[in-house]
């Protein structure tokens, strides 16, 4: 062998040692989606040198980014001029969106270009999602590559919301950062914070120091649910207040991060708290403690001249702390029991000309706007102050479903909306029976993204007064700071991406690879989040067959049918199943083997109903329509502890018929219905109903008396013997008229609305 070959084979290897090794990019995954996202070829290094380079006009946003990368990088960073090797922020007058921004990303620089400080901001929290899950992970010094883009991007909706009820339960300061900090990496600028209610006073106000004395403390705590029969209660004293110091830092901390918090202080309902340490307030002489429970309370602030000096002392040092342009009062869930009885309220209704208790709430919410607009503030409201008449500033948050908000863009007044259908993250989102307790509903992920917050009903004119979306968190059901994040992620990414991405710019497939992607992101972020995307979904399609499906995608679904467990070995579902006997169906996702989540499992019971024709004389409420009306014969059951999922119809108020017709006669033995009773959340079983049997005779009936009872199910059990003389008889069809319960009745929650009404699987045997 030649020296000048082993000469050419060392350079050679020389060489090779050299070349720089290849660097793997992550594909970018941005949550909200931005408008646009062009990912084009190279990258930019993060380095030891790497600098910042600021234009004046954003110096809190770089000062953020300088802060976060500091942490995260365990160095300093200097921020001076450079061309080359930095991040740098521009100002750039022709983006006209206030909260819009440019990033550009090439081997020498990172351009972020806004026209306001929030929209470098928002520049900055994707630019940290562009950052590698290696820098959350671990705080060593090394290289970081972001892929070479080019993003433009704006918001859909000025006002994009997260609410936290602090009243119910009670959270940190420490956590009430966290949340904050979540929600502006994800582009919300609204923090709906609830302070007050029955439950408890959370706000420090020095002019009344018994409300951090009494109305902040409750003597013990209902255990378990509402719907609970008998109801049991801890004996531990619960509660506590957030002092105007810790309010202050909140509100700084918020600032910093663009986000405006809305305090909310209830009125004249849900002030149990207030007037048990002011009994003064009250309309009875009875004296009442801090709530323990749930619900609604006919505890009710009295509209006279105490009572408004009381709200208006409460208000100015509500609005001394906090700068927003909006205070919320509440005013919903008022009973108007009290006023009807007292002397005081009736006594304003005569001298203000008032027609009813509706209009003296109506008067009681324009009082305290007038003196909030003398202020310079502006109240936002539930929708119930729409009812006798709607202040003539106010903002209406709508969350008994879209009616409100249509009647107020209507009337030329901004809405928000939060209606419960999509809205209500204290809903399950998982129809596994092991999740934890939560108020009742079902709200998947899949639901909250396809939320579309302008009503059909609107011109586009209207529509302009519909100025964002909000998701709410109500806490009775949770008591720790894990189980709100449990409740809130990944949902709040779904309506982030609501409230910021463009209809047209929205995929659900995208968003859910970027959901698994951003997993990591909340584990290293310390986010107790719920994982539900390696869940199996099944349904009945037309032809009699069960579909399973799941959302993730490059895994497989293996599954049995006699309801053994799923294993590495069970089938692998390719094609629907056959439904034509009862069924066990237990399935599972799987990659290389290995069970991803958990277990679904799903009962089909094959009666002589399956595969009938069935129609019902009104549509289930779009908020709750179930299966639809073929859902109510598919042979599966709903929950039994959540009226909310796939297979429970609901009807708002309405009287409502089915009709059943068989392919050919059939004889009868049995009839099973199922009615879903929660009167805590407004859903109450019939007291009656009728049913009409068709044979080749004609029609016959018989009324079916319902048992009254708190149980979350109402089973009915009829049996054909007591028609006499018929028990052996075909019959062609089936007719079931089944009338709503009426108005909620005083005292009780949602009294004065119409009651919901929920049916299960009709099983005819």
């Amino acid at each position: 062998m030649s020296a000048r070959f082993l000469i050419l084979c060392s350079l050679i290897l020389t060489l090779l040692s050299c070349r720089e090794p290849e660097i793997k990019l992550s594909s970018p995954s941005v949550i909200p989606a931005p408008q646009s996202l062009q990912v084009l070829p190279g990258r930019f290094t993060i380095d030891q040198s790497t600098v910042i380079r600021n234009a004046d006009d954003f110096t809190h946003s770089v000062n953020f980014l300088k802060s976060f990368l500091e942490v995260e990088t365990n160095r300093s960073w200097e921020t001076k001029y450079a061309t080359e090797n930095v991040i740098l922020f521009e100002f750039d007058p022709s983006i006209t969106a206030a909260e819009g921004y440019t990033i550009e990303t090439n081997a020498q620089q990172v351009l972020l270009k806004a026209s306001t400080d929030a929209g470098a901001f928002y520049a900055v929290q994707t630019l940290i999602q562009l950052l590698p899950l290696e820098l959350e992970k671990s705080k060593e010094n090394h290289l970081l590559h972001i892929p070479a883009v080019a993003i433009k991007d704006e918001p859909r909706f000025s006002y994009r919301g997260m609410h936290l009820d602090v009243s119910r339960h009670l959270f940190d300061v420490e956590f009430i950062k966290k949340y904050i900090d979540a929600m502006a990496l994800l582009k919300m600028n609204t923090f709906h914070w609830h302070l007050t209610d029955d439950q408890g006073w959370r706000i420090e106000i020095k002019r009344y120091p018994k409300l951090q004395e009494i109305a902040a403390y409750r003597d013990s705590t209902l255990m378990g649910h509402y719907n609970d029969s008998p109801r049991l209660y801890d004996t531990k004293k619960y509660g506590g207040f957030y002092t105007q110091e810790e309010i202050r830092e909140v509100i700084a901390f918020a600032k910093a991060r663009h986000i405006n918090i809305i305090p909310e202080i209830e009125m004249p309902g849900h002030a149990q708290a207030a007037i048990a340490a002011y009994p003064e307030l009250g309309c009875t002489p009875e004296k009442v403690n801090v709530a323990t429970e749930w619900g609604v309370f006919e505890t009710i602030y009295c509209p006279d001249e105490e009572t408004f000096t009381f709200l208006e002392n409460v208000l100015d040092e509500v609005m001394e702390l906090f700068p927003s342009p909006y205070i919320h009062i509440g005013g919903d869930e008022a009973p108007k029991t009290q006023w009807k009885s007292s002397p005081v309220a009736q006594q304003v209704i005569k001298e203000n000309g008032l027609k009813d208790e509706y209009e003296l709430q109506s008067y009681f919410i324009q009082r305290i706007e007038k003196y909030l607009n003398s202020k310079g503030r502006n109240i936002i409201g539930w929708d119930e102050i729409l009812e006798g008449g709607l202040a003539p500033n106010a903002t209406v948050m709508s969350w008994r479903g879209t009616t409100g908000a249509v009647e107020a863009a209507k009337s030329g007044h901004d809405v928000i909306m939060t209606p419960t259908s999509h809205s209500y993250f204290d809903y399950y989102q998982s129809e596994n029976e092991n999740e934890p307790t939560a108020i009742g509903g079902f709200l998947a992920l899949e639901k909250v993204y396809n939320f579309n917050p302008i009503p059909k009903e609107l011109t586009a004119e209207e529509a302009k007064r519909i100025i964002g979306p909000q998701g709410n968190l109500w806490t009775e059901y949770m008591t720790t700071s894990d189980q709100v994040e449990y409740m809130a992620f990944p949902r709040m990414l779904a309506m982030s991406e609501v409230a910021w991405t463009q209809a047209e710019n929205k995929n659900y497939s995208s968003f859910i690879n970027r959901v698994e992607y951003f997993h990591q992101r909340m584990e290293a972020l310390d986010i107790n989040y719920a994982n539900h995307l390696y869940e199996v979904k099944g349904f009945l399609n037309d032809q009699q067959q069960y579909k399973l499906s799941t959302a993730s995608l490059g895994k497989e679904i293996r599954f049995t049918t006699d309801g053994s467990k799923p294993t590495a070995t069970s089938a692998i579902y390719k094609q629907a199943i056959p439904f034509t006997k009862n069924l066990s169906i237990n399935a599972g996702v799987f990659k290389e083997g290995k069970l991803l989540g958990k277990v679904f499992k799903q009962q089909l019971l094959y009666h002589k109903g399956v595969g009938a024709t069935i129609t019902i004389n009104k549509e289930p409420n779009k908020s709750y329509p179930g299966s639809g009306a073929q859902g109510l014969i598919n042979g599966i059951k709903g929950s039994d502890s959540r009226y909310g999922d796939s297979e429970w119809l609901g009807f708002w108020g309405d009287d409502i018929e089915i009709e059943i017709t068989f392919k050919e006669p059939i004889l009868v033995d049995e009839i099973k219905l199922r009615f879903y009773n929660a009167t805590g959340q407004w859903v109450y079983a019939p007291e009656k109903y009728y049913i009409f049997l068709e044979t080749k005779n004609g029609m016959i009936s018989d009324l079916v008396g319902l048992p009254k009872n708190d149980n979350t199910l109402i089973l009915s059990n009829y049996n054909l013997k007591r028609f006499k003389g018929f028990e052996n008889k075909k019959i062609n069809s089936l007719k079931f008229n089944i009338p709503n319960y009426g108005i909620i009745p005083e005292g009780k929650q949602g009294a004065g609305n119409k009651a919901w009404t929920f049916i299960d699987e009709i099983i005819i045997n």
